[in-house]
């Protein structure tokens, strides 16, 4: 490992620890409380967006339940660099909304498509005059899911440009992208799936009020589920599972999808993918920032180790990818991906040197020997296009993403939907 190497990694790492995210969460109380601040939490609404929907239906259950300022502001859909493929984007959103509130008891209709702008705009005019009078958290969840279901919206001439400029300009100041968020004292919570993470830090700083109640207001879900079993299994098919070496969401997934196809005892198929950013599409810093903190407290959250990372995006993925087939072949593919990525997403070892590599093979009980020789071929790479035109098929195109017979679901976070399909308990059928 070069010099250079040995110290990003070391710099990640402590990025990355929650020895650095304690300081800085004492540092920020120190100064609010010399300051006489409340906790004030900042919140981004995007109208058009299914997860501000489902957020907006869960803020009077945070404004109730913790003594906190909520301050709501109404925001743009975000710059194109965030939404590569906006429309697969606004398509999987939608779908993914609607079983994200079925699970959580919320409201979410599909329409199919995305809202006209005329009702977007009459929509967000409403939500203006609503942030004016000091009613948003009480009136967004209304207007939000009148929006989505086609029903009346409540008639408004506000003008939304300059609330949205502001609150555009609010939420780059702080350093995200997207709407449906939340951040407090540095940090940023998007949506349901991190809204516990918020709930968490307040209770630790006692800001959870003494009437309210002690769980979660949408607790997450754990795969594969205590009971799992092969004779709950729908079917036989098998479970794919669509992963690049760069994508550190890849590694949380993956000894959980494993877990999750053993225990059902279902095959599980490895589909590789070039990492976006070596396909042309856009990780600026501001997403590869969040990226890397909430991957690193996800990986807190289900006890894989994280943060000692040696970025192998270029040379290195490529030199894993052309020993991947073989792997497969020896009955050692799982392993050699398990193994690849633990190595430089925990263990900051740099996959682009012999040395590296060696490391990553022999841990996956592979020859070295016989690995040594194949390093570097191109024979990998009609598979690995196969597999991208597969995904973008399914209307998807990042990772990790996992397909059961029909059912498709995107993120490290979504495996219930696969864990509920193999159960037979999914009742998606759109293929997407």
């Amino acid at each position: 490992m070069s010099v250079r190497s040995f110290l990003i990694s070391r710099i990640a790492e402590r990025i990355t620890s929650a020895e650095r995210l304690e300081k800085a969460r004492a540092g920020f109380e120190r100064r609010r409380q010399a300051s006489g601040e409340p906790h004030r939490v900042d919140y981004f609404h995007q109208a058009g967006d299914p997860y501000s929907c489902l957020l907006a239906q869960v803020l009077p259950k945070l404004a109730a339940r913790y003594d906190i300022e909520l301050r709501c502001h109404l925001v743009s859909a975000p710059p194109d660099w965030a939404a590569p493929e906006r429309e697969k984007l606004d398509a999987y959103s939608r779908l993914d909304a609607q079983r994200l509130a079925a699970r959580a008891g919320l409201l979410f209709a599909d329409p199919g498509v995305q809202p006209s702008q005329p009702r977007l705009a009459q929509a967000e005019a409403a939500l203006v005059r609503s942030l004016r009078a000091g009613t948003f958290i009480a009136d967004a969840a209304s207007i939000s899911t009148a929006l989505w279901s086609g029903t009346a919206l409540p008639a408004s001439t506000e003008d939304a440009s300059a609330p949205k400029a502001a609150g555009d300009a609010a939420r780059a100041k702080l350093g995200h992208y997207l709407g449906g968020t939340l951040h407090y004292g540095g940090e940023w919570y998007w949506g349901l799936d991190r809204l516990h993470y918020l709930e968490e830090r307040l209770s630790a700083l006692h800001a959870r009020k003494a009437d309210a109640p002690g769980d979660a207001i949408y607790p997450q879900p754990v795969s594969p589920a205590p009971d799992a079993s092969p004779s709950l299994r729908a079917d036989a098919s098998e479970l794919h599972f669509y992963l690049s070496f760069r994508s550190p969401y890849t590694y949380l997934a993956a000894a959980r999808v494993k877990a999750l196809a053993d225990a059902y005892g279902v095959a599980l198929r490895l589909r590789f993918v070039l990492p976006m950013v070596m396909r042309g599409l856009p990780v600026p810093p501001a997403k590869r920032n969040y990226i890397t903190l909430d991957a690193a407290r996800e990986a807190r959250r289900v006890g894989v180790p994280f943060g000692r990372v040696a970025d192998p995006v270029g040379r290195p993925v490529e030199r894993g990818y052309s020993l991947l087939p073989w792997a497969n072949a020896q009955g050692r593919g799982y392993d050699f991906c398990l193994a690849f990525m633990r190595s430089v997403w925990s263990e900051g070892i740099d996959a682009g040197s012999d040395a590296g590599l060696r490391s990553i093979v022999e841990s996956a009980g592979l020859d070295w020997r016989k690995a040594q020789p194949r390093i570097g071929n191109d024979d990998w790479r009609a598979e690995a296009e196969t597999n991208r035109q597969e995904l973008f098929g399914l209307g998807l195109w990042g990772v990790p993403c996992f397909r059961f017979g029909e059912t498709t679901a995107w993120g490290q976070d979504r495996l219930w939907v696969i864990e509920d399909a193999i159960r037979g308990q999914n009742a998606d059928t759109t293929g997407r």
